[in-house]
């Protein structure tokens, strides 16, 4: 049993000693209206009740976070390295050619976020998905800490406690630099990029990175995937900027529906022109065919027991929604236990939870997405319940209402936890939390702040 909840509840019964502590709240919400969390030009939707974890929480944590890479790292090697382990798995033809360019440096899967659910009361835990260059939600959780630093709860729950917040900017910025510097094409006084296609960016977090990369000394720009010019053996924006390396928040997804616009970087990269931070061998951690193949035999050759352990108590079942792989007529029999999901996709887009569907409902999805009938591959996956803990819901009009009008009533909110880890080394968590089965911004999820409670860091 952790002390989180605990801890929480201790935070709760100050925000009611305090009436609700509504001057708090009310300038917490104005900060964050005008804050940079930013997510796809929205403001982020946020909880003045932080997530807050005890020690225990955190070294488990940093175990799962940091033999997560050590397994994704040993796939990820074995993909480059095996021509036979590469049958494994089932990758679009131009992706597993964009996968086997070489990387030139010194970090096989330099940043990554792995999404688990975890049950506090006993500290066991379910792998949601694997994320790696896309990953977000650093700059969030930035400004919430910001946001809540002065809260009168904030500063009564102090009294008792020593909080502390994780940095997610200068650790990482530092790890680029250091994994630039083993770059083979290196060269004097680079210039960064930070990539993406700006409809899907977080343009906002991009550019607090760009500051925290100019205070080290090294200008960084920030450049859609499509205003990159490869000529006469540089990278270019189209403005003119020499881009040396990039650090790549464009999925590979994206870089295929944008397969022509996308060339210029491909090119480079395969010349070794650019240091492509991280290479799109990242994506063999992203796509979730990953759970599948971490049960094959030919994984599970090159593992430890360790490792396999690990495995089997942390992933769940997830197979090809056909056929071939799995009893159709058991996943629509039981919808409750299941997930539906496509095999490389962000945001929750084409996510089905059972729980949320009719019967009727859920076996019209199994046949929209089963035995490739949607155009794609889809997975099922079995079903892990979010641990619950208590949130104040977001009130979007907090600033314009008498304060006896603001509710003060605590919901239960369903946990997911995004652990971060730069090049190996846990860093820090992404708290989401949602009121439905489905934890995702279009199902009305919220971010909290992850302050670590009596922890000595």
């Amino acid at each position: 049993m952790t002390l989180n909840k605990q801890y929480t509840n201790e935070f709760t019964r100050i925000i009611e000693q305090l009436d609700g502590d509504i001057d708090s709240r009310r300038a917490a919400f104005a900060y964050m209206e005008n804050s940079t969390a930013i997510v796809h030009y929205e403001l982020a939707e946020s909880s003045f009740v932080p997530r807050l974890f005890d020690r225990a929480t955190y070294d488990e944590m940093k175990h799962v976070a940091e033999t997560t890479h050590t397994i994704c790292e040993k796939v990820m090697r074995h993909y480059l390295d095996d021509a036979d382990y590469r049958q494994i798995f089932e990758y679009d033809e131009r992706l597993a050619d964009l996968i086997m360019i070489p990387q030139r440096y010194d970090a096989l899967l330099p940043f990554a976020r792995f999404d688990i659910f975890l049950n506090e009361d006993d500290l066991t835990s379910g792998f949601c998905e694997l994320n790696a260059d896309g990953s977000s939600g650093m700059n969030e959780d930035r400004e919430l800490n910001i946001s809540l630093a002065n809260s009168k709860t904030m500063q009564e729950f102090k009294k008792n406690h020593t909080v502390q917040t994780s940095d997610l900017f200068y650790p990482w910025v530092d790890e680029f630099i250091r994994i630039y510097n083993t770059f083979e094409n290196r060269v004097e006084h680079p210039t960064f990029a930070i990539v993406d296609f700006m409809e899907n960016a977080v343009v906002d977090e991009f550019k607090v990175y760009c500051t925290y990369f100019a205070q080290r000394g090294y200008p960084c720009i920030v450049a859609d995937v499509r205003d990159l010019v490869f000529e006469d053996g540089v990278l270019r924006t189209k403005s003119g900027r020499r881009v040396d390396a990039i650090w790549r928040r464009s999925v590979t997804n994206d870089i295929l529906n944008h397969w022509d616009e996308s060339q210029p970087l491909i090119e480079a990269t395969r010349a070794g022109a650019v240091a492509l931070i991280g290479s799109f061998a990242g994506h063999i951690v992203h796509d979730k065919q990953i759970f599948d193949a971490l049960f094959h035999p030919k994984t599970r050759a090159f593992l430890t027991q360790e490792e396999c352990d690990f495995v089997d108590a942390h992933v769940p079942q997830t197979k090809f929604l056909d056929d071939a792989h799995i009893n159709l007529d058991e996943v629509r029999a039981n919808k409750d236990s299941w997930i539906i999901k496509p095999t490389d996709q962000y945001g929750a887009a084409d996510v089905y939870a059972g729980q949320m569907h009719t019967q009727e409902e859920w076996e019209a999805i199994v046949s929209k997405f089963a035995n490739g009938a949607a155009g794609a591959p889809f997975l099922v996956q079995t079903y892990l319940t979010p641990y619950e803990t208590d949130v104040l819901p977001i009130v979007p009009d907090m600033l314009e209402r008498d304060a006896a009008d603001i509710p003060r009533q605590l919901r239960p909110y369903k946990n997911l936890n995004g652990l971060y880890v730069f090049n190996g080394t846990f860093a820090g968590v992404f708290s989401r939390l949602g009121p439905n089965a489905i934890i995702s911004n279009p199902m009305g999820d919220l971010t909290s702040a992850t302050i670590w409670v009596d922890c000595d860091l």
